[in-house]
């Protein structure tokens, strides 16, 4: 496995637990910062390192009046603010090929979204960034056959690649995890990473929005650090049940701490 270094101070894979974690929607600065600053102080506390996401554009979202985000400018500000007053790496997902480069400016990670693991264009202009990708894994996709959107990507040169499990489809708004993927995916040779967030999603659950059943994250994260996980994935919300998007499935800051001290013993038991 090729271990991924985000900054001087944290390298994904090298041995040591990384959270991504941050709201669903860089709703306003001051949330970003809000939750920034919890995250970065809970993780110390913890031995863990930590990457701070939020998405300035939520493109994919199920309802055509759904909030989407500040959109590009805007959004970008939010996560520079972060980045300058917590000295945090900051993660966000792209969409398209042609804000990438703008976006590779202030983010530190790229995300390539599940729903669009397979688009050529974006895995490879992700790459020629040369910035660390990290590709969720689609709905729809079996774990061996992210090989071919890791391989999109270091064909640009740039192997800086984690791979993400979400959870797959299993019937209609529901959604399973296969803890075996992240045993397939790391032995792709790129770290793995668990999204225990997105994993108890309910796809359209709620008709114009996605439910959730964050009472299952718990067990989930715990299980994937059983079996092996190089960094976890949740989105934290102060007051998740006024979130603009992921309010269901997100954690609030006494469930972010719990799990988040389960998840670490159990690591440090591998």
């Amino acid at each position: 496995m090729t271990p991924v270094k985000i900054s001087n101070d944290i390298t994904i894979g090298s041995g040591r637990l990384t959270l991504i974690g941050g709201p669903c929607t860089a709703e306003s600065k001051d949330l970003c910062l809000e939750v920034a600053g919890f995250l970065k102080e809970l993780c110390a506390e913890l031995d863990i390192d930590y990457i701070f996401k939020a998405s300035y554009d939520k493109a994919n979202r199920s309802g055509a009046t759904s909030v989407r985000g500040p959109g590009l400018d805007t959004g970008l500000g939010y996560l520079d603010a972060v980045k300058s007053t917590y000295k945090l790496p900051v993660l966000t997902d792209i969409h398209d090929s042609v804000t990438v480069p703008e976006v590779a400016e202030v983010a530190d990670v790229l995300q390539v979204p599940a729903f669009l693991c397979r688009q050529t264009d974006l895995l490879v202009a992700a790459g020629k960034t040369m910035k660390p990708v990290n590709i969720k894994k689609g709905q729809f996709m079996a774990p061996e056959d992210m090989k071919g959107a890791v391989d999109k990507v270091r064909l640009t040169g740039n192997d800086k690649i984690m791979l993400c499990e979400r959870g797959s489809s299993f019937g209609y708004h529901n959604l399973v995890v296969d803890m075996r993927s992240l045993v397939i995916m790391r032995n792709i040779g790129v770290p793995v990473v668990f999204d225990a967030t997105h994993s108890v999603q309910l796809p359209g659950g709620l008709g114009n929005a996605s439910g959730g059943q964050r009472e299952f994250v718990s067990p989930l994260a715990c299980a994937a650090a059983a079996v092996g996980i190089d960094a976890l994935f949740c989105e934290v919300h102060p007051c998740p049940e006024k979130a603009f998007s992921d309010g269901p499935n997100s954690l609030d800051f006494d469930l972010a701490r719990k799990v988040l001290t389960k998840v670490k013993q159990i690591y440090d038991m591998q």
